[in-house]
């Protein structure tokens, strides 16, 4: 696929609930074929030259759903937990989370811990969920652990830079993303790496999450590797100019 291949892509992956309502079939069955997209997906994605993945699996909005397909969407993560135990491990996976833990079940959150825990070796794919995940929930967790640095006097208010807002979000030390997936065709943000992808590219398809498959990932790398990225210079004649 080239040499420009994003090191780093997150995917939205919306769409799952549409899915099953196509079908005449219960959302959280939109989420399981949801969840096998996703394996298919990241068993390819390292083939690509694809390092890091970040996935939207929960936010902080998505707790106002029925408790029927909360519960479901949770029983399909621990599912995919035990499927890592099971299988993952000899893919060398890396495994990270994004978002505040604390609202989930002990037993979730133990899982999570555990995963990686046992995972944190691993030298292929770096996978990132984002789970109970807002970007402005994160922002706000940041600024609070700056402040209490501030107070403590561990840190100068003169001295914070954007890298030192960097450095205290859930994805530090993670590279930003290069190239951010969203299904379903919707152009929406959905407070997903506010942050983080100030610079990303965006690709937006109309498939539904359970539809999208690794050639459409390829799909996707190839219209990046065709997008001009200035970074808000300009490119003229092969130099780069601000402005």
């Amino acid at each position: 696929m080239g040499n420009n291949v994003p090191k780093h892509i997150a995917i939205i992956m919306d769409g799952n609930g549409r899915w099953a309502k196509k079908r005449l079939l219960p959302r959280v069955m939109g989420h399981k074929q949801g969840a096998d997209a996703l394996d298919r997906l990241l068993h390819a994605a390292g083939g690509m030259g694809v390092e890091h993945i970040t996935v939207y699996a929960f936010s902080t909005e998505n707790w106002k759903r029925s408790e029927e397909e909360v519960n479901g969407v949770m029983g399909i993560l621990r599912d995919g937990i035990n499927k890592y135990f099971r299988e993952y491990s000899k893919s060398n996976f890396r495994v990270d989370s994004l978002g505040d833990l604390s609202r989930l079940s002990p037993e979730l959150q133990a899982d999570i811990a555990r995963l990686k825990e046992n995972s944190k070796n691993g030298k292929g794919l770096h996978i990132t969920i984002a789970m109970n995940y807002g970007g402005r929930d994160e922002l706000r967790r940041a600024v609070q652990n700056i402040a209490r640095e501030v107070k403590e006097g561990k840190l100068d208010p003169d001295a914070i830079t954007e890298d030192t807002i960097t450095q205290h979000l859930d994805s530090y030390p993670t590279p930003d993303p290069e190239l951010i997936i969203r299904t379903s065709g919707e152009f929406r943000i959905s407070n997903f790496l506010i942050w983080q992808g100030a610079y990303a590219e965006y690709y937006i398809t109309d498939k539904l999450w359970p539809d999208f498959t690794p050639e459409d990932l390829r799909e996707a790398i190839l219209a990046y590797q065709k997008r001009d990225r200035r970074f808000g210079g300009r490119n003229e004649g092969g130099v780069w100019q601000s402005g």
